[in-house]
């Protein structure tokens, strides 16, 4: 549980984009009349209220056809007329709607059961349990090497004899050749969404801390996880009345050093128990730190240090520990909007290929896959994979082809899964508070995005009629985030189809992936 907590609060961020352009309608791929391009009266006056004007939307919603009514004469997959296509051949900036083209090139690439192998090796001889050299601990990329893994990771050290080393641990990151991020993005570097991709990626580079309230003694406690040598927490604050408001604030918390976090206010007990995860001061500290107060806690002993390194020519493999499959990490990357998780996953599909993962390699990789899948769309502008970029840009018509070829597809129902529930589970949960009794919940699969500029939705929603259909609806305007009630209206209006005359003829056509 705390590993999927920690995963979606990485996922937390606000920022930048630009305000999109005319009204046009999408170009007919076929001689068919074109799609309605107005929008839906719910969506236009969630719009006015938030002052967003409807040149400021991407929409495209289009049912989905049974597998053996998808056309094959068209290069590409070709999906049934929109439903609705207002300015869906419009390039948006669409947040983390982006993890669409990632996780499904992922999954097209790389397979479901894809998996990162982590390897253990040794440079010295091991005799009654001690290790006469380096253990050395080399990274795949794996996106979720959260702490529980890391504790089974020295325990099967342990099984396989080394309890002691007389050397150094090393940790090889050289899987992935990527730079730090030189400024923090939207300037706040302790923000979890801010941590950089690494070739060996621990607990997400953060550190949770958990605020509990001890009204009987006046002090409210505090925890952090992980376990992190020599760095400094205090274990009590003062415990204050009053209403529970901007508690992170009235903190007065200072994050900046490596060693110790430091609290200089007090914590209200009408806030209950909080967490509230942070991204590390010093990133290149974390790993060697993490692991050398898992390795002491599990009885290993260390005459040297943690440190970087790479493996030598000399060492012998000691052990192998595969991460878990692609299809369960891509649960965290969509249904939480896990960014850094997504970056692991971009970079593995060059680093897979035998070189160092790197950015331009797998945007080059993913552009040629495009190419392939998608011919005569427009291509997706691509930057890290995770949309949270100021230049990353797709439209509204492409998603919707990707979406119909990932229903279409053999990983239709793995896609279909990493997907956030409305109302439910992931970031789609919050429906449920907006709108409780809202005909979407439990009927909508979704990935939603939000940058400061930028509110998005895509996926499939089930209309009461029983038609399936795909959503894909981007905002790009300076109030993008108080315009979200319109993309919640647009799927709504999506469900709600049993009245609509332009569903009748594909109301009874049933749908690959099922509820």
């Amino acid at each position: 549980m705390r590993a999927a907590w920690l995963a979606l609060g990485l996922s937390l961020c606000a920022l930048w984009t630009h305000a999109a352009q005319e009204t046009s309608p999408i170009p007919s791929r076929t001689h068919r009349t074109a799609a309605p391009h107005h929008l839906p009266p719910a969506v236009l006056q969630a719009l006015r209220q938030a002052q967003v004007p409807p040149s400021a939307i991407s929409v495209q919603v289009s049912p989905i056809s049974a597998p053996s009514m998808v056309a094959v004469s068209a290069p590409g997959p070709t999906p049934d007329l929109p439903r609705l296509a207002h300015r869906a051949a419009e390039t948006m900036n669409p947040a983390s709607v982006m993890k669409l083209i990632t996780t499904y090139a992922g999954l097209s690439l790389l397979g479901p059961q894809y998996v990162w192998r982590n390897r253990v090796y040794t440079d010295g001889p091991v005799q009654a349990g001690v290790l006469h050299g380096n253990l050395i601990l080399r990274g795949s990329g794996d996106p979720k090497l959260v702490v529980e893994r890391l504790q089974d990771w020295m325990a099967q050290i342990n099984a396989a004899g080394v309890r002691e080393v007389r050397g150094d641990i090393l940790l090889d990151r050289s899987v992935f050749d990527v730079s730090p991020r030189s400024e923090p993005f939207d300037d706040e570097p302790l923000r979890p969404y801010n941590v950089s991709p690494d070739g060996l990626l621990l607990n997400f580079k953060a550190v949770i801390y958990t605020f509990s309230p001890d009204v009987a003694a006046g002090l409210v406690r505090v925890r952090y996880e992980p376990p992190l040598a020599g760095f400094e927490v205090p274990q009590e604050l003062p415990l204050s009345t009053g209403p529970c408001n901007d508690w992170r604030r009235q903190l007065q918390a200072d994050f900046s050093q490596s060693q110790a976090a430091r609290f200089a206010g007090t914590y209200a007990a009408s806030c209950g128990e909080r967490s509230w995860p942070v991204a590390f001061a010093a990133p290149e500290a974390y790993a060697p730190q993490l692991i050398l107060a898992l390795w002491l806690a599990s009885g290993g002993r260390l005459t040297g240090q943690v440190r970087d390194g790479t493996v030598p020519a000399r060492a012998r493999l000691l052990l192998e520990a595969p991460s878990l499959p692609l299809t369960e990490v891509m649960a965290d990357i969509n249904k939480l909007s896990n960014n850094v998780m997504a970056q692991q996953l971009f970079l593995t599909l060059s680093s897979n290929l035998g070189a160092p993962g790197r950015f331009e390699a797998s945007r080059l990789r993913v552009l040629r896959w495009w190419r392939s899948e998608f011919a005569g769309l427009p291509e997706p502008v691509l930057d890290n994979g995770s949309g949270l970029s100021r230049i990353e840009r797709s439209t509204a018509q492409a998603l919707t082809a990707l979406l119909h070829a990932a229903s279409a597809s053999p990983h239709a129902q793995a896609f279909q899964n990493s997907l956030a529930i409305a109302g439910v589970d992931g970031t789609a949960a919050r429906l449920r508070e907006r709108q409780p009794n809202s005909p979407v919940i439990g009927q909508a699969w979704l990935k939603t995005g939000s940058l400061r500029d930028v509110a998005s939705v895509a996926g499939y929603v089930q209309g009461q009629s029983g038609q399936r259909y795909s959503v894909v609806a981007i905002i790009n305007h300076p109030n993008a985030n108080q315009a979200r009630p319109a993309l919640d209206a647009l799927l709504e209006w999506a469900v709600r189809d049993t009245n609509n005359p332009a569903t009748a003829s594909n109301a009874l056509r049933p749908a690959r992936i099922k509820p």
